[in-house]
């Protein structure tokens, strides 16, 4: 004896963003190494969005882009989330500040760049 199964697909986005969360490429998740402490518990990922004009105010694409620690002081609190002091990201693991900076300098390349550094 065999069971039937219900094969009726959910039309609700709630529960198909559930299965299968969309993809936005303007956003990026970072895991820690090494978690940042804070008193309300600690920091194990950032989420990182592509910076607008305006979030690059005071710092030079360059600066940036070559993952410039002072650079990433100024522009990281308005693009990422918790935000965070500039005195957490001083204090930053290198390893972790390494691919936070790497991830944001990833958002200047265009799709023909990103696309020719992935088939590489």
């Amino acid at each position: 004896m065999t069971k039937a199964t219900n094969t009726t697909e959910s039309t609700d986005p709630q529960q198909l963003a559930a299965v299968q969360p969309a993809v936005n490429p303007d956003v990026q998740v970072v895991p820690l190494d090494y978690p940042i402490k804070r008193s309300s518990g600690d920091i194990t990922q950032l989420i990182i969005r592509k910076p607008k004009a305006g979030a690059l105010r005071g710092v030079t694409l360059m600066a940036v882009a070559q993952i410039d620690v002072k650079a990433l002081e100024t522009v990281l609190p308005r693009i990422c989330e918790p935000i965070l002091a500039p005195a957490e990201i001083v204090n930053m693991d290198p390893a972790d500040l390494m691919s936070v900076g790497a991830t944001v300098a990833s958002f200047f390349l265009s799709k023909a760049d990103k696309s020719a550094f992935q088939t590489s």
